[in-house]
């Protein structure tokens, strides 16, 4: 229009607010990337993490690659002060990793030959060797920044939602247009230029990148300050799910307790040596990996253990073998029941027992009971703090066990449960869960074992300790880095402050254009916006809603740590990525 009246026709000129308008859309456009880059910050933080070096032992000789070049299989050699390149398990030597920036633990973990070590994890003291189990982007820090990727770029449910609304608003946009130049020029009477001026306003002002903005700004804000705080949603739906809870549920060994139980008290029969209790019930469990199995194995690590045969895992009761060719069960009291095994004089005291807390394994041989091991876990430092927390949000808290109901109703007063589900075996628990739901409640699940996988997929949102298994985490929603259940505080509070972030963005969104629509019309006549002021307005909502959501990132949360006190960033800091293994 502005080069016709120039050259062809008499009429006003727009150079200047054409000019403004494009600097006012750009400026708004650079604004939003600004904001986009700050909400990726804790994935860049985290692959700064990595070191662009290794030292490998190949052919008898030392040599430095490219961290991209470590293969499967490589004997990685580590010195203190460097940064572990990949994973893998040591072989040599021994020394005290930092693995605060991936896992949060703030006391660096004593490693010796046999135990598994994290790439991008700091070598604090000694010298080892380790061979490297996993490479590229099989590590643990490679399928962290994938969890953070996947999750920045998922969709929450609110989303789909706002995407539609952005839709629809384009259409609302062309027709408001539309209708302000019918009713300014053919009803009103209107000049042409001023009809037209009012039109091209209405179309500028229309923001609908503020509501396709609203959501997904918060999500990735929300997701990496998540990771920055060892606390990886998988996708925005968790994250959204997450704020609807009203029962947790935890599985007792290994999250609400430490999971390294210990053998407290040895009770023999009359008779019998404790000695003997401990070496026949160590000869049965020698070959097991449960942790109760562990506990009686490294209690009798001095002793001489018999030879064993035909050994037999019972689920949920305990063990069988024979041992010195004569059959041994030991496991709990419906065990003991089964096998018709006559508790003698140690009844009353196997229940004097699980009235303190403590599991009790009974040994019986040749169909006759040898004695009992009581058992004691120790309750994790943050469990009562994260149980009261939780009480604090509304959030009812229960304990998933398989002891006997009276050791587990002791745990749960000291712990301060509301629920007591026990005596669970492990293929159990989904349906626990299920019961649960069936009430109509909104149920998480925190767990760290393999028996845990199918409660985990089975609540409505799975949290997956982060020192768990595998398929634990695989069938978890959100995965706690730390091993801390206090960082289920953290998780729930994060996405109640992400949701509510949601909300506000979205009302902004949806309030800024229905108030500027009006104006732009000239429905407030003779006061009138030009499109330069409409661009501005335009690019400042969309800003607006970028800036809301990475006021996130200073927040001060429960559980959660400011960006700028993060782990990664924190790390980043005092560790360049310029330190090689």
């Amino acid at each position: 229009f502005s080069v016709g009246a120039t050259f062809f026709f008499e009429g006003q000129q727009f150079y200047e607010a054409a000019s403004v308008l494009l600097v006012f859309i750009l400026l708004g456009h650079w604004l939003e990337m600004r904001a986009r880059a700050g909400a990726s910050a804790a994935i860049r933080a985290l692959l700064d993490l990595a070191p662009p070096k290794a030292t490998v032992s190949r052919d008898g000789k030392e040599v430095e690659v490219a961290t991209a070049d470590v293969v499967l299989g490589d004997i990685v050699v580590l010195r203190p002060g460097n940064k572990l390149p990949v994973d893998g398990e040591v072989i040599e030597g021994g020394s005290t990793i930092d693995e605060s920036m991936l896992t949060g633990e703030s006391m660096p973990v004593t490693k010796k030959v046999g135990d598994k070590v994290i790439g991008a994890t700091i070598n604090k003291s000694g010298t080892l060797r380790y061979r490297s189990t996993k490479v590229g982007a099989d590590t643990a820090l490679a399928q962290i920044v994938k969890l953070v990727q996947e999750a920045q770029n998922s969709k929450a449910p609110a989303q789909l939602l706002a995407d539609r609304a952005s839709q629809w608003l384009v259409l609302a946009a062309i027709v408001i247009g539309l209708a302000t130049f019918a009713v300014w020029f053919w009803w009103l009477g209107q000049p042409l230029l001023f009809a037209m001026t009012l039109t091209i306003t209405v179309f500028v002002i229309a923001c609908p990148d503020a509501l396709g903005l609203a959501t997904p700004m918060a999500v990735m804000v929300g997701t990496g300050l998540g990771a920055a705080n060892g606390i990886l949603f998988k996708n925005a739906a968790a994250l959204e799910e997450a704020t609807k809870l009203n029962v947790i549920v935890f599985d007792k060994t290994g999250t609400l307790t430490m999971g390294q139980p210990k053998v407290v008290e040895i009770v023999p029969a009359a008779g019998v040596s404790p000695d003997e209790v401990l070496q026949v019930a160590a000869a049965v469990d020698q070959g097991s990996d449960h942790p109760l199995a562990v506990a009686i194995v490294e209690r009798a690590k001095d002793l001489k253990l018999p030879k064993v045969s035909g050994f037999l895992n019972i689920e949920g009761k305990g063990a069988s073998a024979a041992v010195g060719g004569s059959p041994v069960f030991l496991g709990n009291r419906r065990l003991m029941d089964e096998q018709k095994i006559d508790l003698l004089r140690l009844g009353e005291r196997a229940e004097t027992l699980k009235g303190e807390g403590r599991t009790v394994i009974h040994v019986a041989r040749s169909g006759k009971l040898l004695g009992l091991i009581a058992i004691a876990d120790t309750p994790r430092p943050t469990a009562i703090a994260t149980i009261a927390k939780l009480h604090e949000q509304g959030v009812r808290v229960a304990m998933l066990t398989g002891d006997n109901a009276g050791t587990a109703k002791r745990i749960a007063d000291m712990l301060g449960i509301d629920i007591v589900l026990a005596e669970v075996l492990p293929g159990q628990k989904a349906d626990k869960i299920k019961e649960l739901q069936g009430q109509g409640l909104k149920v998480g699940m925190v767990g760290d074992g393999v028996n845990d996988a199918p409660a985990l997929t089975q609540a409505d949102v799975g949290f997956a300790i982060g020192a768990g298994t595998d398929v634990a985490i695989e069938s978890a929603d959100i995965v706690l880095m730390k091993s801390d259940p206090y960082d289920v505080v953290g998780a729930m509070t994060l996405s109640r402050a992400t949701l509510r972030k949601m909300h506000q963005n979205l009302w902004w969104a949806v309030g800024y254009n229905v108030i500027a629509f009006p104006i732009a019309a000239g429905m407030f006549y003779p006061f009138l916006l030009g499109p330069e002021i409409a661009a501005l307005a335009m690019s400042g909502s969309s800003a607006l809603v970028a800036v809301n959501a990475l006021l996130l990132k200073r927040t001060r949360l429960e559980g959660i740590r400011p960006a700028a006190a993060s782990i990664t960033e924190r790390v980043a800091r005092q560790h360049p990525s310029g330190a090689q293994a």
